[in-house]
């Protein structure tokens, strides 16, 4: 029978559908395992990860002590840091079918009409502290300046080509608007409108006149537009869109296999790309420093993100105290920086907001599995945090519209976004393509073995205050009968079968059967 929740819990998650199936010490179909084994196997890529970077900063070192640069010739160094460009290209691959299945299908997913009123409120939440989220980022790395000093202690201290900066600021907001709107969606995927300045005759007086031009470079916001309106017209097609939303959802399951892929060969990649980076420099204290402050950017970011404005948002619409909340998820903040991972922190989180914060279960099994794919605000601090960073190692002055462009880009992005160690890097590439900035992550990719970390932390702790305030909508709103309204959209299995969060499996004809059965981890 299919009531028992070894398939899939009702919030379709993947990490509630492994810990729904407990078997301390044992592998599956086999004998007790050894857990120190059984560790390392679960940490294996992290660990890889760790020791990779460790020894692409070793070899870098030792390379630059024998003559760097110098003695490799650019021939050799193309070919030492060949590895390295192969990571990139990979991830580079994958940008389209991420952008544009995974929002499809998110937009898809999350139809106002079903989540109702008190949905619409918590998404509302979610996106408005993603937005925030970015801003601190983009704010506190203008201000810090971790990329300024790296740029010149570059061995190519040239400059690089940039857009006229002499672009006015309304040119810049009409180029951005056009980009919403491509007029060849194929076009879109590897050119964006741009405009230049070019001497001409204006009713009888030389002036620059704009010309618009398109220029190298996927069109990210039209995208990015396109397909979250395509997938809200599927949602209105009713049965009739089920087919192709389908098909977006396996499109979407089947890149992050590819992406896992992916991941396995990056730590080879990591190393040749810090190596060849630590060879490339003339002062490698200033390449040590220039991370550390854009680490430290990160990491001030995300405390006052999670210390200060998301408290700060749940004290203005509850007048409650978010501390004490924010103390009965500790357990679950933990686990969030243990495994990196907010889907896999899913069921723990569940549970401390249930039981920890008095939040009802239906609430819980309604929002958090929702926030766990669309509220990423942690991540997005962190992309803008690195596009800025690696505007200013390359020298691309930032104007008024790709400031603009980063934010919408990133908390568009959080839509789609894979609760998943890593799932940052790859919007973060999204986003450099938005702006037209080189796709070089070997110094972000470096150090995400630790910042994915704190911006799981801020993920996980923005999922339960929106449940949190949800509570308390519902709890002045129970003369209207909200509640029951959160009981059909559980019942729902096109809502609550996430994109990111479903795994490789198809729902079951009886899921319905799922809502009536309570799958409740137990605290380590």
């Amino acid at each position: 029978m299919l009531a028992d929740p070894p398939q899939e819990d009702p919030t379709g998650s993947r990490a509630v559908e492994h810990t729904s199936q407990p078997k301390p010490g044992q592998a599956e179909g086999g004998p007790p395992s050894n857990p120190v084994l059984s560790c390392l196997r679960t940490n294996l890529l992290l660990l890889m990860t760790m020791l990779f970077v460790l020894g692409g900063v070793l070899l870098g070192l030792g390379l630059s002590s024998a003559g760097g640069a110098a003695m490799l010739g650019p021939s050799r160094l193309a070919a030492f840091a060949f590895p390295g460009e192969l990571l990139l290209r990979m991830l580079r691959l994958v940008i389209l079918p991420l952008v544009v299945c995974s929002l499809i299908n998110g937009s898809a997913s999350l139809d106002p009409g079903v989540l109702g009123r008190l949905g619409s409120w918590a998404l509302l939440f979610f996106l408005v502290s993603t937005l925030l989220g970015s801003t601190i980022g983009i704010i506190l790395t203008v201000a810090l300046q971790p990329g300024a000093a790296l740029a010149e202690a570059q061995n190519n201290t040239g400059p690089s080509p940039v857009q006229d900066t002499s672009k006015s600021v309304l040119d810049s907001i009409l180029d951005l608007l056009r980009n919403f709107f491509p007029s060849n969606l194929v076009t879109a995927t590897f050119r964006s409108y741009a405009t230049y300045y070019e001497d001409g005759d204006f009713y009888g007086t030389m002036t620059k006149v704009p010309v618009g031009r398109q220029v190298e470079g996927m069109n990210i916001l039209g995208l990015v537009v396109f397909s979250i309106a395509f997938g809200v017209c599927l949602r209105k097609l009713g049965p009739d869109g089920e087919m192709l939303i389908n098909f977006f959802g396996s499109f979407n399951d089947a890149t992050m296999v590819m992406v896992s892929w992916i991941m396995w060969y990056a730590p080879v990649g990591i190393l040749f790309l810090v190596a060849s980076k630590i060879v490339e420099m003339h002062d490698v204290k200033q390449l040590f420093t220039s991370v550390g402050i854009y680490v430290l950017c990160i990491v001030l970011g995300h405390l006052i993100h999670g210390l200060l404005m998301l408290p700060f948002l749940y004290f203005i619409v509850t007048g409650k105290n978010p501390y004490r909340f924010l103390w009965g998820i500790l357990t679950a903040l933990a686990a969030a920086f243990a495994t990196s991972s907010s889907s896999a922190t899913l069921p723990l989180t569940i549970q401390c907001v249930e039981e920890r914060n008095g939040i009802s279960k239906n609430i819980c099994r309604f929002i958090l599995p929702i926030g766990a794919t669309v509220n990423m605000d942690g991540a997005a601090l962190f992309q803008c945090v690195a596009a800025v960073f690696i505007a200013q190692v390359n020298r691309r002055p930032l104007d008024v519209a790709m400031i603009i462009t980063i934010l919408i880009t990133a908390t568009a992005s959080s839509v789609g976004t894979a609760g998943v160690p890593a799932g940052g890097v790859l919007t973060l590439a999204i986003i450099l393509e938005a702006v037209n900035l080189p796709v070089d992550l070997s110094l972000i990719l470096a150090v995400d073995w630790l910042v994915d970390r704190t911006c799981t932390v801020i993920n996980v702790e923005g999922d339960a205050f929106g449940a949190g305030i949800l509570q308390h909508l519902v709890d002045r709103r129970k003369v209207s009968g909200s509640v029951p309204e959160l009981v059909q959209v559980k019942s729902d299995s096109t809502v609550v079968t996430m994109p990111i969060l479903k795994r490789y499996s198809r729902p079951s004809k009886d899921i319905n059967n799922f809502k009536k059965n309570s799958v409740r981890p137990s605290l380590p």
